[in-house]
């Protein structure tokens, strides 16, 4: 067991190992070293791939995973760069000798160039005082040279071999801890650029060149060995593109987008450029409905250019890039071949450039900004677009306009709702659209949206989730170029009826709903509001005798205790509770109500739902198979004790003797929406229901309130802040002046809208105190006084409030109205 600890340890020591100035590759180095350490001083495991000549030294993924690019690679141990093998001695104790560059080129094994320094008349300068650094092709870099190219060096050795040796050579010693990522050094050859990438896996490259052999060194500099033949770098990636043949529908996009004009710019670039036979394999309309919107053709380009320079040689396995457009694309490698997104794309690879480098593809890479929003369903959602098409709804998503796609996966689409009429189907489907984009980060809790069939659906944000109405949403929403995509396990169903309604309605729990009447709750599940309610099925009752119900019904505070432990303000949905984690719930009694999500089952107090998120226009109610009782109560009869244990199973009642249940005061406010006030100077305008007919009255107040129009306010207050003097109805031009009329006339079922009064123009911080309910302004209201109003439509925005004076007066209570109208009938006596 302590060899195992010790071992993992190690590992753990191995994969964090941090050293105070080393670079990537040093690290490296130090790891496959200690990797080695059983192997004898100074050995380092390096990772082949089999089949090849390409080798690592190996990084903590590469090592416990056995392959590299998707290739298995075995293990082999060799000596750590400047260290020897003696014979007959185990690992590498001899320190590499230590001469002149020339002779350091043999020591590494690079014979190749070294030759070529003799034929070319390089030797003598690197045989002589200086400091040098040279990047070494090794003999199999020279060998995969293109031939026409090394027989051309080799015509003119003098002047061509010795400018590319040359420009293989800084004049200066640089070390791997000096290679920088992103560095540019200038070469010995007329001080072209070199570009230096370093990068965090330890690799690094010259020209996208691999060093496979670093610092060794010489008594004149450093000898590193590449694994191929750099050439001279003098273009942009605007130069490149500009003057590619087979890029020619690249360049026009790129002009069109106003894009290839930065890309002749300084930077560090990557460039997956897609052929003219990858423009070709475009869906014609696509391509046409891209380049004619330049919008989606810049965010098309940008997808395809990382601002990071990702050589070949440094891909060892996938990698997630931000591209310029925001979104992310996965290089990776499968063999030689680079993978775009898993596919192998690239055509040509490691086009060098001043500010980059340049990957031939052979696909257009489509980011989903550059997408209609029907374009992106995935097929997982392919029975939602084929249902789509099918009732008509293709043609009125593609017109001018932005829309949100609500789509449920294949699995919701059973075998009864494809059976469904036509009509009623198409209705269904048009409860998925949204007439406005909505990405998932502009869904808040409370929000409502219109759907376009005009329902309104409401959301629902929760600690891992987000659901709208019964359904909740899974991973995979996207933003397109005319709207966003939102996926969902199921049917979303809006609701239709209020909580009390559909429990009244639905014949599972008639002595539920007979509970609720004896106790008087019905109203408050018939308002609205926001309720989560547990009901029991009559099933759950089945044992109880007449007696006994009557038994039950007899105490009107211990039944109310009973049923509101069965209520939560707030709407739970059952999909969007985190699973295997207990939700603890405030009910409207005042106990905690433990819910759980496992296997798919919503569990109350233990019990299971029979069935969840049956959703209703107030709120949600969850089935469940036993009555609920707050075990934190006591029962002090016994006779109701012994009723309770007969109904409940799963929990142990305490039982104090004498002990009565206290009446629970229901104190709830109703909170209304106004869409648009109109402004009224000096009155304010008040629209209101009465006797089914819809009356507007101009109300003048003290001091004298200017409206602001256009506001959606959201907060309740329980006294006005403004006292009325006069009311003036529109239609009729009837004025009332007495206060015991006027006070009559305010209690009556209309939506009262306060807003401030005459002043300043708060500011943000005033603002956000007045929405906190600060004490120094008056408060910007909508409340609903007993009953629902009508209200007009209009925006959904605060845009200003106006500061109020100190001075405050207050609408007279009851008790003040009947004081006052005492005096007046005394006054008159």
């Amino acid at each position: 067991m302590t060899l195992l600890w010790l071992a993992a340890l190690a590992g753990f020591l191995l994969c964090t190992f941090d050293q105070a100035n080393s670079s990537a590759y040093d690290k490296i180095v130090t790891h496959s070293r200690i990797r080695a350490r059983n192997e004898g001083p100074n050995v380092c495991a390096l990772q082949q791939v089999i089949g090849t000549k390409k080798k690592y030294f190996s990084t903590c993924r590469h090592w416990y995973q056995g392959t590299i690019c998707g290739k298995k690679a075995t293990v082999l141990y060799e000596c750590c760069p400047g260290y020897m093998k003696l014979e007959g001695v185990k690992g590498c104790p001899a320190v590499a000798p230590i001469d002149n560059m020339y002779a350091t080129l043999g020591i590494v094994g690079a014979t190749s160039t070294q030759k070529y320094s003799d034929q070319s008349g390089l030797r003598e300068q690197i045989e002589g005082p200086g400091s040098y650094t040279i990047f070494a092709p090794d003999n199999d870099a020279w060998e995969m040279l293109d031939p026409e190219i090394r027989d051309a060096l080799l015509s003119n050795v003098n002047v061509e071999l010795l400018n590319a040796l040359h420009y293989h050579m800084i004049d200066k010693r640089m070390m791997t801890k000096d290679l920088k990522n992103g560095l540019v050094l200038k070469s010995m050859y007329n001080d072209l650029p070199v570009l230096i990438n370093h990068y965090s896996s330890g690799i690094v490259t010259v020209n996208c060149a691999r060093l496979i052999q670093a610092n060794q060194i010489s008594t004149n500099g450093v000898v590193h060995v590449i694994d191929r033949v750099i050439t001279a770098v003098g273009n942009t990636i605007e130069d490149f593109i500009d003057s590619e043949d087979d890029l020619s529908s690249l360049r026009a996009a790129a002009i069109a987008s106003g894009l290839l004009e930065s890309l002749g710019k300084e930077g560090h670039y990557t460039v997956f450029a897609p052929t003219n036979d990858a423009f070709e394999k475009l869906p014609r309309g696509v391509l046409e409905r891209i380049m004619s919107d330049k919008v989606a053709l810049e965010a098309l380009l940008k997808f395809h250019i990382l601002e990071s320079v990702q050589c070949s040689e440094a891909i060892t396995g996938g990698a997630v890039y931000e591209t310029l457009e925001g979104n992310t694309i996965e290089i990776g490698c499968d063999g030689d071949s680079v993978t775009v997104n898993g596919v192998k794309m690239v055509k040509r690879k490691d086009i060098v450039t001043t500010n980059g480098v340049i990957h031939l593809i052979d696909e257009v890479l489509v980011p989903d900004s550059a997408k209609q929003v029907t374009e992106l369903v995935s097929s997982k959602q392919s029975t939602f677009s084929d249902l789509i098409s099918e009732v008509g709804l293709l043609e009125s998503l593609q017109a001018d306009g932005e829309f949100t796609l609500l789509a449920p996966m294949n699995s919701a689409f059973t075998e009864e709702v494809m059976s469904m009429d036509q009509r009623i189907l198409k209705e269904m489907l048009m409860n998925h659209v949204l007439k406005v984009k909505i990405t998932l980060n502009e869904l808040y809790h409370g929000q409502r949206l219109e759907t376009l069939s005009g329902q309104e659906l409401r959301v629902f944000i929760y600690r891992t989730s987000v659901c709208i109405e019964n359904s909740c949403m899974v991973r995979g929403s996207k933003e397109g170029r005319n709207g966003a995509i939102h996926v969902f396990r199921q049917l979303i169903t809006p609701a239709e009826k209020s909580t009390f309604d559909m429990l009244r309605d639905d014949g599972r729990f008639s002595v539920f709903v007979t509970l609720l009447e004896t106790a008087g709750l019905t109203d408050i599940l018939s308002e609205q509001g926001e309720w989560t309610v547990f009901a029991p099925t009559d099933d759950a009752f089945k044992d109880l005798s007449e007696q006994e119900m009557r038994a039950l019904k007899s105490d009107k505070n211990a039944l109310k205790t009973i049923l509101l432990y069965h209520m939560n303000i707030g709407v739970l949905i059952g999909g969007g509770i985190e699973r295997d984690v207990t939700n603890l719930l405030n009910s409207v009694q005042g106990s905690r109500i433990l819910v759980k999500s496992a296997n798919d089952t919503l569990l109350v107090n233990g019990v299971k739902a029979k069935e969840s998120d049956l959703m209703a226009t107030n709120g949600v109610v969850h089935v469940v198979t036993s009555l609920l009782y707050p075990e934190d109560i006591p029962v002090g009869d016994e006779k109701l004790l012994r009723l309770l244990q007969k109904l409940i199973k799963t929990i142990e009642f305490k039982f104090v003797r004498g002990s009565t249940f206290k009446e629970i005061p229901l104190k709830f406010k109703t909170i209304t929406t106004i869409k648009k006030v109109e402004s009224v100077v000096p009155g304010i305008q008040r629209t209101f229901i009465e006797r089914g007919l819809e009356k507007k009255l101009t109300i003048k107040s003290s001091p004298e309130p200017k409206v602001v129009s256009g506001q959606v306010i959201h907060r309740v207050v329980q006294e006005p802040q403004l006292k009325f003097t006069q009311i003036t109805s529109q239609s009729g031009g009837e004025q009332i002046e007495d206060e015991e009329a006027l006070n009559k006339l305010i209690a009556k079922d209309f939506t009262v809208i306060s807003k401030t009064i005459g002043g300043d123009v708060l500011n943000e911080d005033e603002l956000k105190q007045l929405l906190r309910g600060g004490q120094q302004f008056s408060k910007v209201t909508t409340t609903v006084i007993e009953s629902e109003p009508k209200v007009t439509e209009g925006t959904e925005k605060m845009t200003k409030v106006v500061k109020v004076p100190t001075q405050r007066t207050r609408i007279p209570s009851r008790r003040q109205r009947a004081t006052l109208k005492r005096k007046k009938i005394a006054r008159k006596q």
